[in-house]
């Protein structure tokens, strides 16, 4: 081969190994480990996996426990399906504990009770409901003398606190914490979340699952002698040790992530205040609720919800809701009962065991929340929903 075909293919391998390294940065580049750290030093968790969805997040938590086949795993009937999809993802068996009507997360009382009666619950998922945190201390004693591990579903929950002051997130009372950051979360990616955990084998085993079960960090290599050459790790080798799945983030999604990160506290002190402002206007509407009011310095406040008594008023939450929609007003209801979806009944799941759920999904109603609406326009909603209402 002459020069100019030596300098042809010296250069046509530049750009493939330059490609190759572009190619990769866009997918497990540095900002997915400084998106990472940022969120792992704003809970205060050692750890930080970012994944692309809670739900992923959520997956991966549970086979990251290598629970065995058909283990049960408790949550909360009033969440997004994905807290208990998860658990029919990885092999396992979901169990829905009623929740307490106040908090709206799941009964402490009735949860502990489940722990103590059944050997079969493995998992706990509780879900920090609109962003107030569920209580975990006792939960986690309770559970750590059954053996049952506990992942918090927090994907409403980021920049919360439990009512003992520390951040939510940080896993003082869980194995694993997973967040979202959907479009309509105070902090987004576009898409994504994050796993938070203060255990290492954890922490090295979710790196592997989101990417194809492939070796990652320093891990111990199944065949150093493919992996090795002349005691040095070989430049492009890589093993799959175990079944994994493609979760991960993208470059530009981190970076999205890790400006948002910034503002996480301003937005939440917005949220709070709104939160609040609502609290005062409705106080004394009748028949017209605000919960969680307990909760207002230290929840997330991803949403504000309402319980309305439908039954003495002259207007349907259908009617009431399209009307304030034909006013430019959204409404929604989170979260319609998991085990009242089809799916679920033809699984066998009833609504026996959740008449406190049953009873809040026939009187919820979330308004708008989100850190740009200004006094005017909550003051605007009260007038719309007296009149409708009256």
């Amino acid at each position: 081969m002459n020069s100019y075909g030596k300098q042809s293919t010296n250069l046509r391998d530049a750009l493939v190994v330059g490609w190759q390294v572009w190619r990769k940065s866009l997918t497990q580049g540095p900002k997915i480990q400084e998106f990472e750290s940022a969120v792992a030093k704003k809970v205060g968790a050692k750890y930080a996996v970012a994944v692309s969805s809670a739900t992923a997040g959520l997956h991966l938590a549970l086979l990251a426990l290598e629970l065995e086949p058909n283990s049960e795993v408790a949550t909360s009937p009033i969440s997004f399906l994905s807290s208990s999809n998860a658990a029919l993802y990885a092999g396992l068996k979901p169990r829905f504990i009623d929740i307490d009507p106040e908090t709206l997360n799941i009964s402490i009382t009735k949860t502990l009770q489940a722990i103590s009666e059944s050997d079969s619950i493995k998992a706990l998922i509780p879900v920090h409901m609109a962003g107030s945190a569920c209580e975990l201390e006792e939960l986690s004693k309770a559970a750590k003398a059954k053996g049952v591990a506990i992942i918090e579903d927090a994907a409403h929950a980021l920049g919360g606190h439990y009512s003992n002051g520390q951040p939510v997130g940080n896993c003082a009372f869980s194995d694993m914490t997973v967040f979202s950051f959907h479009p309509v979360k105070s902090v987004t990616t576009g898409e994504g979340g994050v796993i938070t955990t203060n255990r290492e084998d954890l922490y090295r085993k979710l790196l592997r699952l989101r990417s194809h079960g492939i070796n990652q960090l320093d891990d111990p290599l199944v065949d150093p002698i493919l992996g090795f050459t002349d005691g040095k790790k070989n430049l492009w080798y890589h093993e799959m040790q175990e079944l994994g799945f493609h979760y991960r983030l993208s470059e530009i999604q981190a970076a999205l992530g890790v400006s948002q990160l910034k503002k996480l506290d301003k937005f939440i002190s917005k949220r709070r205040k709104i939160a609040k402002n609502y609290d005062l206007l409705f106080k004394d509407f009748p028949g017209v609720y605000p919960i969680q009011t307990h909760a207002r310095d230290v929840s997330a406040h991803h949403i504000y919800i309402l319980r309305i008594d439908f039954s003495k008023k002259s207007i349907s939450r259908h009617e009431l809701m399209t009307r304030l929609r034909s006013a430019g007003i959204g409404t929604q209801v989170h979260y319609r009962p998991i085990p009242t979806q089809p799916y679920y009944q033809a699984l066998g799941y009833t609504m026996s065991n959740i008449p406190e759920a049953l009873d809040y999904y026939a009187t919820c109603l979330t308004i708008p929340l989100h850190p740009k609406i200004t006094k005017r326009k909550q003051r605007r909603i009260l007038r719309e929903m007296c009149q409708l209402l009256a």
